[in-house]
């Protein structure tokens, strides 16, 4: 976590990370799951409609973690990182950000594997920026990102019955 959270000293680097987490708030993902439903005829609406709900799904989950662990942020209890940008609320654990994007990312692959190219650095680099802003440990992005592959393949699963 230190380690990549010097990465704050590049300032293109910091930018870029800090950009990234904005549009993994969701904008980035659900523009790109609104672009697959229209293009991508009546099997891609009742998938995507699938990943929607598991995003629901997992905001619930990781709110809900959230509020029992009330783990600090990292910025609360080290002295020395960097905090880039402001966090969304004041606890750490599990990362939602990392959540969303493994989730989305394993779903949107499954379903367009030819976006492959364009998630995958894209939802590692949701998570790694997790760090380098100051706002995650590192086992806030591990256990984030178990429980997006978790959801996502449930949501994959209930999917195949569903067609």
């Amino acid at each position: 976590m230190y380690r990549l959270n010097h990465v704050n000293a590049i300032r293109g680097l910091r930018r870029y990370f800090a950009i990234t987490s904005r549009l993994g708030d969701g904008v980035a993902w659900y523009t790109l799951a609104g672009l697959i439903a229209v293009f991508g005829g009546h099997d891609a609406w009742l998938a995507m409609a699938v990943m929607l709900i598991s995003a629901g799904l997992g905001l619930a989950i990781y709110a809900s973690i959230k509020h029992l662990t009330a783990r600090p942020r990292p910025q609360m209890a080290h002295d020395g990182l960097v905090l880039s940008v402001a966090p969304l609320d004041k606890y750490s654990f599990p990362s939602g950000h990392t959540l969303h994007a493994v989730n989305f990312a394993i779903q949107i692959i499954v379903f367009a594997p030819s976006l492959s190219w364009l998630v995958i650095p894209f939802a590692l680099s949701v998570a790694l920026s997790r760090m380098v802003l100051g706002l995650h440990y590192l086992s806030d992005v591990l256990v984030g990102a178990l429980i997006g592959g978790m959801l996502a393949g449930l949501s994959l699963w209930a999917l195949s019955g569903l067609t």
